[in-house]
């Protein structure tokens, strides 16, 4: 498995990977379409993608990770940003492929001196790369046990995380 940033090449294919791993998954209404391409796909049309990265495995995309950029609290604190969405392709999933998409992504954000990262997950799952719940770091509408940050150096992630708009689908 090779972990790359994307390239334009690579776009149909993740929108499609994206699809597929989302598409009845249990956060969605049933028989709703799920929003995690259309995400995708505004945030690069909006020129507002942080990092894309795609694994290849045997020469096709498996999974992507997305990181773009947020703002917390009432003061619009910059230089955090939110890892998601991620997605792996249904019959490659549960082989370690997101938690490496998810591993070099946080290594690249660390290295280009964000302050952190934030997410809506599942605890169990995201605790392994460190991320934890901080009280006062919420999401409206959003239980904030799943609301999660992952802070490098001193600042703590808090306030209300305001996310670009790619990410208001309705």
């Amino acid at each position: 498995m090779q972990i790359r940033p994307e390239r334009g090449t690579d776009r149909d294919i993740i929108h499609h990977v994206l699809y597929r791993a989302f598409k009845g998954h249990p956060q969605h209404p049933p028989g709703s379409e799920p929003m995690e391409p259309v995400i995708v796909d505004t945030l690069r049309r909006a020129d507002a993608l942080t990092l894309s990265l795609v694994a290849e495995q045997d020469g096709v995309v498996a999974g992507q990770v997305t990181f773009s950029p947020v703002w917390l609290g009432v003061e619009a604190q910059s230089g955090w940003f939110a890892l998601g969405p991620v997605g792996v392709d249904p019959p490659l999933q549960n082989r370690g492929i997101g938690s490496a998409l998810i591993r070099e992504g946080l290594r690249i954000m660390r290295q280009r001196d964000a302050l952190g990262v934030v997410l809506v997950g599942e605890p169990a799952y995201y605790k392994r790369f460190g991320f934890s719940r901080h009280d006062g770091l919420s999401l409206p509408c959003v239980p904030e046990q799943y609301v999660l940050g992952l802070a490098w150096g001193n600042a703590a992630p808090t306030g209300v995380i305001r996310h670009h708009a790619a990410f208001h689908v309705d």
